[in-house]
């Protein structure tokens, strides 16, 4: 019996022209055999994801052959390629989304160097999840773009879990970069907070003397001395930006409750006091790069 050939597809009823971040449609299809698109090149990032059947992708620089729960990633301005199968022909699920940040979020969930092919589980979420961005779209509801974001979020969340596993079994990331990858997205996240490097320790699950060997073997400092340039930086900034905040204020909102320790750490780093040092950016704002960081 002939494959029935379907499709449909779903926009966005929301128009963001600026946005930073805009999912524009999602659609899902059947293929006949050997349904070819392309080659061509998109001005916005889709993916795809394959439900069953099989089929072959091509890229700039690879070729591959992809069946049931696989993902490829189409990126804007690639001259790209697809193609169901002659016997087994495709039936997929795709997305489209586009934005200033919108490069970023695909690389920050591992689509960099090339990789444009994701294998999920039975578990994944990421076929349900273009399902739903189509059934609010059609909905014609205000609400349908946030979700579609949300959904968008959800799916680049799987995509580096899996990716990230990747790295971790090929040994292209070792676990001690890792680790201090963690210990600097915690320290950056926490900073504001009167953290402590043990409590650092406890919530990562790792030894203190051991997380401060190899932080420093990586990064050159103490997790004490970076927590403590990361401060002094932070204030720096809200120095320069809010001039109706105290010293004390400042001291409090980088995490430093002692705003006459704060006074001394910010001399010894930047060479004058914080007042001096805001006194000297409102005079000459351009000159004002002199800490030891």
């Amino acid at each position: 019996m002939p494959i029935q050939e379907t499709y449909s597809v779903a926009s966005n009823p929301v128009y963001h022209d600026q946005s930073p971040l805009h999912v524009l449609f999602a659609g899902e299809s059947q293929t006949k055999p050997l349904h070819i698109v392309g080659p061509k090149i998109y001005d916005y990032y889709l993916l795809h994801y394959v439900e069953s059947g099989r089929g072959q992708f091509r890229s700039e620089q690879h070729f591959y052959e992809l069946g049931e729960g696989s993902c490829f990633l189409i990126h804007p301005g690639r001259l790209i390629s697809y193609a169901s199968d002659v016997s087994d022909p495709w039936r997929y699920r795709w997305m489209a989304f586009s934005g200033s940040d919108a490069k970023t979020l695909v690389e920050n969930a591992g689509f960099t160097g090339g990789q444009c092919v994701l294998f999920t589980g039975p578990e994944s979420l990421i076929p349900s999840s273009i399902s739903h961005i189509s059934n609010a779209f059609y909905s014609k509801k205000e609400s349908a773009d946030m979700a579609a974001l949300g959904y968008l979020y959800l799916m680049f969340s799987e995509a580096r879990e899996i990716l990230a596993s990747e790295i971790r079994l090929t040994g292209i990331e070792s676990q001690v970069q890792r680790t201090v990858k963690q210990m600097i997205h915690y320290l950056s996240a926490q900073y504001a907070h009167p953290v402590s490097i043990e409590q650092m320790s406890e919530s990562l699950g790792y030894n203190r003397a051991y997380l401060s060997r190899i932080f420093k073997k990586e990064t050159g400092m103490s997790p004490v001395t970076y927590l403590l340039k990361l401060r002094i930086d932070k204030s720096r900034k809200l120095l320069r930006e809010r001039p109706e905040l105290s010293i004390e204020q400042i001291a409090a909102s980088v995490g430093l409750t002692d705003a006459l320790y704060f006074s001394r750490q910010f001399k010894r780093l930047c060479g004058h006091s914080p007042s001096q040092y805001r006194a000297l950016v409102a005079a000459s704002p351009v000159s004002m790069h002199d800490c030891l960081f």
